[in-house]
């Protein structure tokens, strides 16, 4: 693989579905096992640096003319799972998602106006061709959604701060319920990982038990909307997958103190429950702590 540049891309969070290769069809199933055994599998970053280096040309290409034939991939008790990168589908669907990030004068400087004009009509075509396809992995700007740590728990909590040392005093042999070497994982930049792994048959559990703990105490809500969203997604998959929730380029926006800090998939197991025995003020509590937990981080966003 080519030589990429050092510099770390931030700054999103990640929610990724790993399938087993028994879920795919072939010939895709076969490319996927022959890919899983390479050594030089890139990482996280360098699909990102691969993406914003297709937007210095003029025009900028803000979708790949091919899809990727990359993919992440880790064992799970034995059995190979991987969660395609699909990167055009995923171009495709930011783009329509970018009006509302950018202002207009912003966004037609960086993307005109007929540049995304022939993405939205190339991605309509293409969808005839492919309605039900779906990407293996969603991200999120500056923020993990909160409906996202539904899907986990506290124990499921994954912080390294130094994963290329681990990796050299010898974690990346036995790993603990089929967790991958650090080195091995999406990252691949030495930098801090912090994530959550959990099977899919448990996200999809807590899916149904926090919309049903959500809807008895209120009619409506953002995260009503999102976890029913999130919900419907993780029913398109395997039920033997792994879901994956990785902080990726937000530990860069993080002090490692408030990084290692964080627990903030236990803060909303926390309100749910509260909310579940109707405890109010346990659950406004919880709120609040996430609230100002990623407010801090959303702020960095507009620092100079």
């Amino acid at each position: 693989m080519p030589k990429v540049s050092s510099v770390i891309v931030p700054y999103a969070s990640y929610l990724r579905v790993y399938e087993p290769l028994a879920a795919f069809p072939e010939p895709e199933r076969s490319h996927w096992a022959r890919y899983a055994g390479r050594s030089d599998r890139p990482s996280y970053q360098d699909e990102l640096r691969r993406s914003l280096a297709d937007l210095v040309p003029t025009p900028p290409v803000p979708v790949p003319v091919h899809e990727s034939s990359d993919a992440f991939v880790v064992e799970l008790d034995g059995v190979v799972c991987v969660c395609p990168w699909r990167t055009r589908l995923r171009g495709w669907q930011a783009l329509g998602g970018l009006g509302g990030e950018l202002p207009a004068p912003v966004l037609d400087a960086v993307l005109p106006p007929v540049v995304r004009r022939q993405a939205a009509a190339d991605y309509e075509q293409w969808l005839t061709e492919n309605p039900d396809a779906r990407p293996w992995i969603r991200s999120a700007t500056w923020h993990v959604p909160m409906p996202w740590f539904v899907l986990v728990t506290d124990e499921e909590r994954c912080y390294e701060r130094f994963p290329e040392a681990a990796a050299a005093d010898g974690a990346a042999g036995e790993a603990d319920a089929g967790e991958p070497a650090p080195a091995a994982g999406p990252s691949g930049s030495g930098a801090p990982v912090l994530r959550y792994r959990t099977p899919m048959v448990q996200a999809r559990r807590r899916v149904a038990r926090g919309l049903k703990a959500l809807r008895k105490a209120m009619d409506e809500g953002a995260l009503i909307d999102g976890l029913v969203d999130v919900g419907r997604w993780l029913e398109e998959f395997h039920p033997r997958s792994l879901v994956e929730l990785d902080y990726g380029g937000l530990v860069h926006a993080l002090p490692d103190g408030m990084l290692a800090d964080d627990h903030s998939a236990r803060d909303v197991a926390a309100g749910i429950e509260a909310l579940r025995a109707g405890d109010g003020v346990g659950a406004g509590e919880a709120y609040a702590r996430l609230v100002e937990r990623w407010r801090a981080v959303r702020e960095r966003q507009f620092s100079n």
